[in-house]
């Protein structure tokens, strides 16, 4: 009888569903911003948890691509978006990421009945059930891994970027617009990849 319980509550435990959401890039002023989503059965939440997936802002970039390598294998599904600077400066910032968000969830196998975001903004663009929770990413294991795998995915990007755009040290600034980046810009002008619309409030242009 106990061990029938225990089964039970083992096939719940894999079959009820965390769909947690997270953006980075939203406040760069070079490059695309991106969304991932991340689907985790409750066991595995556990097991992550337990590795140490926490909000990604607070791991060092060894760490995030450690627990990348674990999120990857345990998660049920997962997607990545991204929306292009073209497209943050025509519709700006939060319309490019529910965009980014919403190519994320159309990468998932099946569409999730509800979404967690981290934030309090709402996914407007979203037709079914979603909760907001600010500070998710240090509350909800699945916000903290789709906000590893974003950031991961991003930086990774940067990193490619920066043989392309050398100069503007993106593999050090990640496209975020530090003290030294701004000035550089002041120095060289901007690139296609540099966000107008940012740089305007900043009266680099």
């Amino acid at each position: 009888m106990q061990e029938k319980k225990e089964e039970d509550l083992q096939q719940i435990l894999n079959k009820v569903f965390e769909v947690g959401i997270d953006e980075v890039g939203r406040g760069a002023v070079f490059g695309p911003v991106f969304s991932a989503v991340v689907v985790l059965t409750e066991k595995n939440k556990l097991i992550l948890k337990q590795f140490g997936v926490i909000d990604s802002k607070k791991l060092t970039p060894k760490k995030r691509k450690f627990l990348l390598q674990k999120i990857l294998l345990l998660s049920s599904d997962y997607g990545i978006g991204q929306s292009s600077t073209r497209e943050i400066d025509k519709f700006g910032i939060r319309v490019a990421t529910e965009l980014s968000m919403i190519r994320a969830l159309k990468k998932l196998k099946q569409k999730p009945s509800e979404i967690i975001i981290d934030g309090p903004l709402l996914l407007r663009l979203w037709d079914r059930n979603q909760k907001n929770i600010v500070s998710g990413d240090s509350k909800f294991t699945s916000i903290a891994s789709a906000s590893i795998v974003a950031k991961v995915s991003r930086d990774n990007l940067m990193e490619r970027l920066e043989k392309k755009y050398s100069g503007y040290l993106i593999f050090k600034n990640k496209g975020y617009g530090t003290k030294e980046h701004l000035s550089i810009i002041k120095k060289y002008g901007i690139t296609n990849l540099h966000r107008k619309s940012f740089l305007k409030k900043s009266k680099l242009i």
